[in-house]
């Protein structure tokens, strides 16, 4: 048995090292070089010393300790990322402050979709940039390959990642020992390179080179892309896979590559051009490239996976249209394919890469989303520790203060950035935030005006049970979002059928701040009166809501529907924008424009088209 779970946690670690670390473990393709091109730095000794050692203890204090170490103790019942840190925080928090933190939490959400356009873009031209050591002549088929690999990377979405994943995390092992060999063996012909272990020579950095030396800093933030990614995926592998495969692996191979070619530049300061494979013998130039392809593509696939995921979270917490969702494994709850996010993602990254061209261009773009999302998990960190784990102030303030200062630092190196092409992701994640912002809003509004017209359900099933309408044979099933008032469809179909079934079911869907409920906690079924019924069929954010399934549920609580004798009803509500409180005119027009997008009802909730029937009603925002 112990035998057993050691073969687990080694393929869980191994799994881990594919889809985790894919996003960090690309940047040294450009991070040592952008440090010292993007303020114009010269190689010299001390410099090389300097930036290595702010890469090296930024990759300690913010990815092994931060993140490692303290972020990965916040899962919400085993699941991380930003926006089940927020359900976390806010769950435990009074309605006053709740807002702020959704504010929070949707906004890193919507930084995370720049990135998702970014790393992509960035990770690929990166790859593909080894053409030109290769061979000068080959420059301008840099931007073809680089388009044509994240066009197949896109197109081969549908089909999921169960196949192809299987070979992440071999493939990701052979990456990480490759570049640490490369970097081993310039270490070991210049070791003086390793003085940049020492944290002094940073200091220094910074004294002498003061206000450049702080902008550097927006360059050293790209050796922490990826970061967020050890949290965001902790629900698919837990925390010990991802800390073993960090400590076993991926740093040890991180640092050794760093450092080699900060060797490498100690030697030959024109190596600059591109340090990363100028590391590589001739012979293996070639090899290392595919080898890198292959690298971001593992690292581009898990940023979109993860905005797949991110999404699904968004609809499911109500801050996003209904959208389709694909399930690509049989065995794998997580492994979903989205097709309106992937073509949007596919058109967005595309367009990056072509008006960008280079990453070196790119990188002035990156870093803001990063360091954005970053900060606010460390706010929202402090709520948890604080609220849910009750930890004392001076204890939850302290460690926030230093994470929150780092962080803060990163941020703000990277404003200088924006007028180069920072502004994109910030534009990105502020349409993304009113989007959200607005969705969430709108349903607020549009569930309080149905409130305000509802009939109280009491009154209204003692009415009927005493003067019953014409009663037809079946189960009429009313989906419907309020457990207080009448549905509108209920009320249609008595004002222009004027029958009833005879036997009512109210089923209500809703979505907990919880990633996963278990099967005891799913259903409440109710006896309203002698033909009316109320089920509550409950969901985490992480699943999808089966009618269906709730149907067969009832069924082994004792309470049958029979399928071909049951109808489903649903309200479809026409929504007309109006300039009473609540929204901008403009902010209820985009959410009418939204609603009017969104996935169908019957096609989200699983409902068998062939048995629905769907009831008209207008409402004024």
């Amino acid at each position: 048995m112990q035998e057993q779970n050691k073969q687990a946690m080694a393929g869980l670690t191994l799994a881990a090292l594919g889809v985790v670390y894919g996003d960090i473990g690309t940047s040294p393709l450009y991070t040592l070089r952008e440090c010292f091109t993007g303020q114009n730095i010269p190689t010299t000794p001390d410099n090389i010393f300097g930036i290595l050692s702010l890469i090296f203890w930024s990759l300690i204090f913010v990815v092994s300790i931060k993140y490692v170490a303290f972020i990965l103790r916040a899962d919400n019942r085993g699941e991380g990322g930003i926006m089940a840190l927020m359900a976390l925080a806010r769950h435990y928090t009074t309605h006053a402050a709740r807002w702020k933190i959704v504010l929070l939490g949707l906004f890193g959400a919507a930084l995370f979709y720049g990135d998702a356009i970014i790393t992509p873009a960035i990770s690929v031209l990166s790859a593909a940039e080894g053409m030109e050591v290769l061979s000068p002549q080959m420059q301008s088929w840099v931007l073809p390959v680089a388009v044509t690999v994240l066009l197949g990377l896109f197109l081969l979405q549908r089909f999921g990642t169960a196949k192809v994943g299987m070979l992440f995390g071999p493939v990701m092992m052979v990456w990480f020992a490759t570049i640490g060999l490369m970097g081993l063996k310039e270490i070991l012909v210049t070791p003086a390179v390793l003085h940049g272990l020492n944290p002094v020579y940073a200091v220094l950095f910074i004294q002498h080179h003061g206000f450049h030396a702080f902008l550097t800093l927006g360059s050293v933030v790209l050796a922490l892309t990826g970061a967020e990614a050890l949290y965001a995926d902790m629900g698919h592998f837990g925390k010990t896979p991802i800390r073993r495969a960090w400590f076993s692996l991926v740093l040890p191979g991180l640092a050794l590559n760093y450092f080699g070619q900060g060797a490498l530049l100690m030697r030959d300061p024109s190596a600059i051009k591109n340090p990363f494979f100028i590391l590589a013998p001739d012979w293996g130039l070639l090899p290392l490239i595919i080898l890198a392809t292959l690298a971001t593509v593992i690292a581009s696939q898990a940023v979109i996976s993860g905005a797949y995921s991110l999404s699904r979270q968004a609809i499911q917490l109500g801050y996003s249209p209904r959208m389709e969702v694909q399930h690509t494994s049989a065995q794998e709850i997580g492994q979903i394919y989205m097709p309106f996010i992937n073509w949007l993602l596919m058109i967005a990254v595309l367009i990056v890469v072509l008006t960008f061209r280079s990453s070196e261009s790119l990188a002035a773009a990156y870093g803001i989303a990063v360091t954005g999302t970053m900060l606010i998990t460390t706010l929202l960190f402090f709520v948890v520790a604080r609220i849910n784990w009750r930890w004392p102030l001076p204890l939850a303030l302290g460690i926030t203060l230093v994470f929150g200062i780092i962080d803060l630092a990163f941020f703000s190196a990277n404003f200088h950035k924006i007028a180069d092409g920072g502004w994109l992701p910030l534009a990105m994640g502020a349409v993304i935030f009113l989007l959200m912002s607005t969705w969430k809003r709108g349903r607020e509004l549009l569930f309080n005006r149905l409130r305000e017209q509802a009939l109280p359900l009491d009154g209204f099933i003692e009415n009927l049970e005493a003067f019953p309408p014409a009663r037809v044979q079946g189960t009429a099933v009313f989906l419907t979002s309020t457990l207080h008032g009448v549905p509108h469809a209920l009320l249609h179909n008595l004002k222009h059928n004027k029958v009833l079934h005879e036997r009512v079911v109210l089923m209500t869907v809703r979505t907990e701040d919880v990633p996963y409920i278990s099967d005891d906690d799913r259903l409440d079924i109710v006896q309203m009166s002698a033909s009316f019924w109320r089920v509550v069929a409950r969901y985490g954010f992480k699943e999808d809501p089966n009618v269906l399934q709730v149907i067969e549920m009832c069924a082994k609580e004792g309470f049958e529907m029979e399928l071909m004798d049951t109808s489903f009803f649903l309200s479809r509500e026409t929504i007309v924008p109006t300039d009473h409180p609540g929204m901008a005119l403009w902010r209820e027009k985009l959410f009418v424009w939204m609603s009017k997008n969104a996935l169908r009802a019957t096609d989200f909730f699983q409902v068998p088209t062939n048995r629905v029937v769907e009831l008209g009603a207008q409402v004024e925002l």
